[in-house]
């Protein structure tokens, strides 16, 4: 079963607009100074870009009560969100009742070691994960730790499974597990405390 985190429908441009930013980001990374490109150019026409969608912006302060209408995820964390340009994505499909994982690959904006996922990244993909893995199971929170355990490098333009799945829950304490597989191999592991409160929203 694929979870389907984000509350309501969006506008399909939204979508093509962020994927589209993606593959910008992926190739301005990828390109460097080795490139033939006029880089000016691209840069002139970037900024136009930009300009356009800052000139037609709302106020910060409607756009979040926008980002968190409903009481669903969103759609604009940087690790599921499909209206943030820095998501891989995540698709997140159901093991269990308690248990959730996904499949991506990643490339070079991800890049910490040659060639190999930052260690950070891998540390909010855990984060994140494990508190899907919470709100799947019925019992989510705000996370208060998070031990992160590096087994071996984890490899860029790989296929990567990311898994986790709640533990328990005793009072207003969850205990979330998680992993990143490359291969069937660990590459990290994660350990969470959730505490069981919720911000309020903007309303």
């Amino acid at each position: 079963m694929t979870i389907d985190l984000h509350s309501g429908t969006r506008p399909a441009g939204v979508e093509a607009a962020v994927e589209a930013a993606r593959r910008v980001i992926d190739a301005l990374v990828r390109a460097g100074d080795m490139t033939d490109a006029d880089m000016s150019d691209i840069a002139d026409r970037l900024n136009a870009v930009a300009g356009d969608l800052e000139s037609s912006s709302p106020p910060v302060d409607d756009r979040l009560v926008d980002m968190w209408r409903g009481d669903g995820m969103t759609r604009h964390d940087p690790v599921a969100g499909r209206e943030n340009p820095i998501a891989p994505p995540l698709d997140y499909t159901a093991v269990d009742s308690r248990t959730i994982e996904a499949e991506t690959t990643l490339g070079l904006p991800y890049q910490g070691p040659p060639s190999c996922v930052h260690g950070g990244v891998s540390a909010l993909l855990l984060d994140h994960t494990l508190g899907v893995a919470n709100g799947w199971a019925g019992a989510s929170g705000v996370t208060a730790e998070l031990t992160v355990r590096y087994h071996r490098l984890t490899p860029l333009f790989e296929p990567l499974t990311i898994t986790a799945r709640q533990v328990s829950v005793d009072g207003r304490k969850i205990r979330t597990t998680g992993e990143i597989k490359a291969g069937g191999e660990t590459c990290v592991s994660a350990e969470g405390l959730f505490i069981a409160k919720h911000p309020p929203r903007p309303r």
